[in-house]
């Protein structure tokens, strides 16, 4: 016999709406008493005749309102503290975020406790308060060394003059795009590209050249024949950990991709956002062709995006001096007080341990999704922070966004990055997760939902 069973009355909307409106109410009423394990969702399902998948979605919706809550090998009980009506969120809003890409915050980083302690120690320090005034466009003398110290681990030594701190990944992409190309000029990126970059061009009308891309990134072919054909200005890629292909381009493809660039007379802008993440990568493309080469480096996808920091190294002082004078007319400087704290950490080594934890964890949250996803195609890396996966042949994207909302799932379309048709796939970021379990019940659900094809799940919603 069921420990529960829900008394559903006809018509009242989507079933699993209604299994979760019965949970709510048996638990109001008392029927139902903190701590009450329920039924398996399976058996409930074949006791009520509906699909698996109207139950594990009512019981996702109770987890968002608080009700239950589930334990991994052991099942759902309801929580012990019953909600107030209140505080039981409006429907309709993701409950697990699949969507943001950003590093996962273990417990390990400890990144609340460094942060505090962190702040502490700069303001504390004989000169603290000059990290509360203004500082050069191109970032404070120590702020600079300090990145050089940090990026020698995959540049190699690199003169401060050629380093300029910004506020972020983004304000540098934009200052560098804003450098090399006008209105009407053209820049190649890969056919699935970025779209903060999109967003740039489009603010700068600057025409984004697509190049085919394979499993490595960039194919080199591909772009010496839009060089020939387009005659751009530069050519953008993300050589470690593609966004969102999780490519990784071989050494070999990063001197062809130099190769090509030097020959047509064009610069590269190299984003290296994930750069840091991998125990072992290849060497980045500035440290092969550092004359052609402007290098992005951030700390938002190995630490957190709350530094806006990053450190862009420039093809020469020249160019340094008109990056720095780009981001004075764009943000005036990076914010003194975080660039401090990255310089402290970076100087002290927790830099090094708070990407540790979350590399550590990043390769846990991928060692979920290979177990949880498996049976479907997808491609990631090892230590990165989130997979392309190609959707089965019964569903297309627009059709999965749908459902995967209604699951409570929110995910990435190809749409974001296509330059051209999009291919039926998403993206899957494993980061924003607040913790392993939330992400496998995430990843649970959304395999769930490939499994049964739109025609199935319709008879639900």
């Amino acid at each position: 016999m069921l420990s529960w069973m829900p008394q559903l009355e006809k018509g009242s909307g989507p079933k699993y709406r209604a299994i979760a409106d019965a949970l709510l109410a048996d638990v109001r009423s008392g029927r139902l008493k903190p701590g009450h394990r329920l039924p398996p969702q399976r058996q409930l399902a074949k006791e009520l005749g509906v699909d698996l998948t109207t139950v594990t979605r009512a019981f996702n919706e109770a987890r968002r309102m608080g009700l239950i809550e589930a334990n991994t090998g052991s099942g759902s009980y309801v929580r012990g503290r019953i909600p107030d009506r209140e505080e039981v969120p409006s429907a309709g809003l993701p409950i697990i975020d699949l969507s943001m890409n950003m590093p996962p915050q273990p417990p390990e980083a400890r990144l609340r406790e460094r942060i505090q302690d962190g702040i502490a120690g700069v303001l504390s320090s004989p000169y603290g308060l000059m990290h509360l005034h203004y500082q050069e466009s191109a970032g404070a003398g120590p702020d600079r060394a300090a990145g050089t110290r940090w990026l020698a681990g995959r540049l190699g030594a690199v003169p401060v003059d050629r380093v300029v701190v910004t506020g972020g990944a983004q304000t540098a992409l934009y200052a560098i795009v804003r450098i090399l190309a006008g209105p009407g000029d053209a820049i190649c990126v890969p056919d699935l590209t970025y779209p903060g970059l999109r967003a740039i061009a489009e603010q700068l009308r600057v025409r984004l050249v697509p190049v085919a891309i394979d499993g490595e990134g960039l194919d080199p072919a591909a772009l010496e024949d839009a060089c020939k054909r387009e005659r751009p200005k530069a050519v953008y890629c993300v050589p470690t950990i593609h966004n969102p292909t999780a490519a990784t381009m071989s050494s070999k493809r990063r001197e062809a991709i130099a190769g090509v660039a030097r020959r047509n007379g064009i610069t590269i802008i190299e984003d290296d956002a994930y750069g840091a993440l991998p125990r072992q990568a290849p060497a980045p493309i500035a440290a092969l062709a550092p004359e052609i080469t402007w290098h992005i480096a951030t700390l938002s996808k190995c630490v957190t995006p709350a530094l806006r920091t990053a450190y862009a190294v420039t093809p020469g002082f020249a160019d340094t001096l008109r990056l720095a004078a780009e981001a004075r007319a764009m943000a005036l400087m990076v914010p003194p007080l975080m660039a401090a704290l990255a310089s402290r950490w970076i100087l002290d080594g927790t830099l090094d341990a708070i990407t540790a934890a979350i590399r550590e964890e990043s390769a846990a949250r991928q060692a979920i999704a290979r177990r949880t996803l498996k049976g479907f195609e997808f491609q990631a890396h090892p230590e990165g922070h989130h997979l392309w996966l190609t959707l089965p042949e019964r569903w297309r994207r627009a059709d999965l966004n749908v459902y995967a909302r209604q699951s409570g799932l929110a995910l990435v379309p190809s749409e974001a990055f296509a330059m051209g048709s999009a291919p039926d796939a998403i993206r899957v970021s494993l980061g924003a997760a607040q913790n392993r379990a939330v992400l496998e019940r995430g990843l649970g659900l959304l395999a769930t939902v490939l499994s049964y094809g739109p025609s199935a799940l319709s008879s639900i919603v």
